[in-house]
């Protein structure tokens, strides 16, 4: 049986928009300054870290809760969040626009700046690793 060429594009192109989180923090890292390598133990602490910008939303775990296998609550709209790592939710860091937009607004609303690529790689990297 052979296969029309359009459905075969079509799968070549959706299996090229998907990336895994390992590709996503390597982009970033690459971006950061020479030398860098990804560290999850980093990613964590400013996940963990408590920033005075925002009173509502003073660090990652006030919306995404203290274990990122659990599902999280938007401190202000009291929307339901999907868990952030991982081995909790397979569609987490599997497209790039939707992570650097993840990143673009988080960062501004909790850290109150944009977040460096080496921070990215560092965040991506904790939340791959999260068992």
């Amino acid at each position: 049986m052979k296969i029309p060429s359009a459905i075969v594009l079509l799968l070549v192109a959706i299996a090229g928009h998907a990336e895994t989180p390992q590709a996503i923090a390597r982009q970033y890292a690459d971006a950061a300054p020479a030398g860098f390598v990804p560290a999850a133990r980093r990613g964590e602490a400013l996940f963990r870290q408590r920033f005075a910008i925002n009173d509502k939303m003073p660090s990652c775990t006030a919306c995404h809760t203290d274990d990122p296998k659990k599902p999280g609550r938007h401190a202000v709209t009291g929307k339901t969040i999907r868990p952030l790592a991982v081995v909790a939710n397979g569609e987490r860091f599997s497209d790039p626009a939707k992570v650097e937009k993840w990143f673009g607004r988080n960062c501004r609303e909790v850290v109150g700046r944009a977040c460096t690529p080496g921070e990215k790689a560092d965040v991506v990297a904790y939340l791959s690793e999260v068992h």
